[in-house]
């Protein structure tokens, strides 16, 4: 026998189904939006950029910073203390060989160059008279000398005359010992006079020699200041531009102060800078690519610093077409520093896709669609990325950031 439902159960059961019928909407709608997240991801065309897997070499760099420098750039300082008086070029002009670019106050100089002149003359005047004196002094001493020489023969004579006349009986032994004695004793003058004359002549010899050597030395200090005197006229030494020029007229320069810059602007060099991580990769010949705008110059490292400024290890690059036409002062430019080359391998142009990691996910397009795929990653630089498998030559590979399908194994591409 049946039993009557009550409204109150039939209610309930109803609220009941209601529920599990919306809970299983739901999860359909959860479990579809999963698929399609998962299996059935799409993208536009125009949102994603690719790129053609193709075989060549590629190479490994270093990002770091460079600077465009004049290569040959001279430095004109100051031969004297002095004073600007005069600017006649500016920071920009082209300058020729041996043409003015300012005019010192050379005046003070130029009386420390008269002063030291005067000297000069006085020390010579010396000299010439030290002469002179060592001349007559000789001249005089040679006539005593020869005086007593003719002294020396008439005692001579007179110890003979003693012997002969003590010989005939007209004369004694005492005469003829006074006139040996007479003798002896002018023989001893003549021998005094002689070493008079010998060390006067090596003490005047000494002191004209020591006047000779202090005028030498007042003649090259004069040929320096002289030199001093003519560079003070500061004037090109070389065709080129003038970078930079001291325009403070009336002031006081100091010997060694740089009063004017001239580059030649017809080759240039790299100044570049690394983080001193890359301490150990940096040497000298390291291949470098300089990148200006789109276009690439090859060079190499000509010299590393030896000290490391706020963790920065600064670098000069020796370019192959130092002359080319983009080049520019104090233009910054982008420098990657060769470290390793393979040869013959599997590229792909670099974009936001490669991350970094040596293994990684990457999409492949066929057929309307992008299949991930997990490949091995070698060199990579900022043109391309060396992929060493999961790819064959003429894939195409998706190279925009496409993190946000990090969970999807196929994409369509509408």
């Amino acid at each position: 026998m049946d039993k009557e439902i009550t409204q109150e159960v039939s209610l309930q059961n109803r609220r009941k189904t209601i529920v599990i019928t919306l809970i299983s909407v739901v999860l359909l709608i959860a479990a579809v939006w999963l698929v399609r997240v998962i299996f059935k991801s799409s993208v536009k065309k125009a949102d994603i950029t690719t790129a053609v897997v193709e075989v060549g070499n590629i190479e490994n760099t270093i990002n770091a910073t460079g600077e465009v420098l004049p290569e040959f750039e001279e430095i004109i300082s100051s031969p004297i203390n002095a004073s600007i008086k005069n600017v006649t070029m500016d920071a920009g002009n082209t300058v020729k060989a041996g043409q003015s670019i300012l005019t010192l106050d050379k005046s003070s100089a130029q009386n420390d160059y008269d002063k030291q002149k005067f000297q000069l003359e006085s020390k010579q005047s010396e000299i010439q008279k030290l002469k002179l004196d060592l001349n007559k002094s000789y001249f005089d001493i040679q006539s005593n000398n020869d005086i007593k020489q003719l002294h020396i023969s008439d005692l001579a004579d007179a110890v003979e005359n003693a012997k002969r006349l003590y010989d005939t009986g007209g004369g004694t032994r005492e005469a003829i010992e006074q006139a040996q004695l007479n003798l002896k004793v002018a023989q001893l003058e003549k021998k005094q006079i002689e070493n008079e004359i010998k060390n006067d002549q090596q003490t005047m010899q000494i002191e004209i020699r020591e006047a000779q050597i202090a005028a030498d030395i007042l003649a090259s200090d004069l040929a320096v200041l002289k030199h001093k005197l003519d560079l003070a006229n500061i004037v090109a030494t070389r065709a080129g531009v003038v970078t930079y020029v001291n325009k403070n007229i009336g002031a006081n320069i100091k010997d060694g102060e740089s009063l004017a810059r001239i580059a030649d602007l017809s080759s240039f060099k790299v100044q570049g800078s690394v983080s001193d991580n890359s301490l150990d990769q940096v040497h000298v010949g390291l291949p470098v690519i300089v990148l200006i705008n789109d276009a690439q110059l090859r060079g190499h490292v000509a010299n590393v610093s030896p000290s490391i400024q706020n963790g920065i290890i600064s670098f000069d690059i020796q370019l192959d077409e130092r002359n080319n036409k983009l080049l520019r002062p104090n233009m910054k430019v982008d420098v990657y520093l060769i470290t390793a080359t393979h040869n013959h391998v599997m590229r792909v142009a670099n974009g936001a896709a490669f991350k970094g990691p040596t293994l990684q996910d990457i999409f492949v397009v066929s057929n309307g669609k992008a299949e991930r795929r997990t490949v091995h990653i070698g060199l990579t630089n900022f043109d391309y990325v060396e992929i060493q498998d999961g790819v064959k030559p003429g894939d195409v590979v998706i190279t925009s950031d496409m993190s946000g399908f990090k969970n999807s194994k196929e994409i369509v591409i509408e």
